[in-house]
């Protein structure tokens, strides 16, 4: 019988549905993101690595609070055991007990062969001032990780404004290179046509064929760039490198500009770090007191509750007599000499409380020198932003005017390569003053505490 095969056709549409299928898996898996400045910094809040771990941080305080709760709660606990006597003890008793001889003694076996016991225990602190203090910390310690954890994302949402906001001035830095090579084509057509009439050098059109090469791999670098800029902020956010991103707000000279300098009464709490060293300095305090009430005495109460049952045979499960054992104590504990290790500890956790101190006045140092420095940063920078902004356009007014003097024959090739190369140098000075300018704004802001 002839082996059957399927017709070429039928392998075809197999295929076609195989792909199909795959590119829909694909589709299904890879999503696509149209995010503002708000969307790309709220989806990070929710999927940035080192946010989710601080966000983590506050857990486990909460439960590190939990477990110093339980310090002063009653603690109560159930024991058991069980014993095989293998071999009784022995004593020796005055045989004279018996009638015996006075003078020597009996050897007797004293106990059963199993034992058991079992019951409850419960010990109450009622004065310990070190875990009191942990008590009255617990709040601040949970404040104190939640600043970190604010601390944290103000600086993610930093890079993400600057990466965001360059990614979107990116388009301006590509339409200028794409209005570039459009006008070098341009004339590259019209020199051609020269040439061919016997009105230009064959030299002029490999210079713009030069040229427009340079640009076109300007243009491939510079979307590579961004590219790579898109993946870095991807990573950034905690977004899947997979998915699509696209970035819908807008950006302007005049939104770099608008109210940044629009700052009054200016107080260090509105910063978060400094905000941070102040719950560092209050848990330093804390420390201290902690240190200090360690030296007071401790009183505790403790009590157990047993019962006890011995036997020759194992049958506890039978009736039988089981004896019941319990007592209650106060336990009172006084420091007396503890070979100056408390009074060490104490002048340590001062120690430590003034350093905490200094690097809390220096903080404030810094971030007068912060302020100062990106507002210098931030004029000169929109200073510099404006006046790159007037010669771009200056030397794109140069070109327009030298390309037509070339058009209808006055000018030279010369003059305008020259035009060219000096409106290609604008263009990327005022490029790069815009990123200056973006960066300078948001360290500015994140100087000021309104990030």
């Amino acid at each position: 019988m002839k082996e059957w095969k399927p017709a070429k056709w039928v392998l075809m549409i197999f295929v076609a549905i195989s792909s199909t299928g795959i590119q829909a898996q694909q589709a299904q898996s890879q999503q696509v993101h149209a995010f503002s400045l708000q969307q790309a910094l709220d989806y990070a809040k929710q999927n940035n690595t080192e946010v989710k771990n601080a966000l983590l941080d506050i857990r486990i305080q909460q439960q590190t609070n939990r477990e110093v709760t339980g310090m002063a709660y009653p603690q109560i606990s159930a024991s058991g055991s069980l014993a095989y006597n293998a071999k009784l003890p022995v004593s020796l008793v005055p045989a004279e007990f018996f009638g015996g001889q006075p003078g020597t003694f009996e050897k007797l076996a004293f106990g059963v062969k199993w034992g058991a016991t079992g019951g409850v225990s419960l010990n109450q602190i009622l004065f310990d001032g070190q875990v009191f203090v942990g008590l009255q910390a617990r709040e601040t310690l949970i404040k104190f990780q939640e600043k970190k954890a604010e601390i944290t994302e103000e600086s993610i949402r930093a890079n993400i404004y600057k990466i965001y906001y360059q990614l979107v001035a990116s388009k301006t830095q590509i339409e200028l290179l794409d209005a570039n090579i459009e006008l070098l084509n341009k004339l590259q057509h019209d020199t051609r046509i020269m040439h061919e009439n016997g009105f230009a050098e064959k030299l002029d059109l490999d210079k713009l064929s030069v040229q427009l090469a340079n640009l076109q791999t300007e243009k491939t670098s510079a979307l590579n760039q961004v590219q790579n800029g898109y993946l870095g902020l991807k990573v950034l956010m905690g977004m899947p490198v997979k998915d699509s991103l696209a970035l819908t707000d807008s950006l302007s000279d005049e939104q770099i500009k608008n109210g940044i300098l629009e700052l009054s009464d200016f107080s260090y709490t509105q910063r978060k770090d400094y905000q941070y060293a102040e719950l560092g300095v209050a848990l330093g305090e804390y420390d201290v007191r902690r240190y200090k009430l360690a030296k007071l005495p401790t009183l505790s109460l403790n009590g157990y509750y047993n019962k006890n049952a011995q036997r020759n045979k194992f049958d506890f499960l039978q009736k039988g007599d089981w004896f019941d054992i319990s007592a209650f104590t106060l336990q009172l504990n006084i420091p007396i000499f503890t070979g100056m290790a408390a009074n060490a500890r104490i002048a340590k956790a001062k120690l430590t409380l003034e350093q905490t101190v200094n690097q809390r006045e220096a903080l404030k140092i810094n971030i007068d020198n912060e302020i100062e420095t990106a507002r210098n940063n931030f004029n000169t920078a929109v200073s510099t932003m404006d006046y790159q902004k007037k010669n771009m356009e200056l030397a794109e007014t140069v070109f327009r005017q030298t390309r037509k003097k070339f058009e209808v024959g006055t000018g030279s090739n010369t003059e305008i390569t020259q035009a060219q190369t000096d409106m290609k140098a604008a263009q990327t000075n005022y490029i790069n003053a815009l990123y200056n300018a973006i960066i300078a704004r948001i360290d500015y802001i994140k100087a000021t505490g309104r990030l």
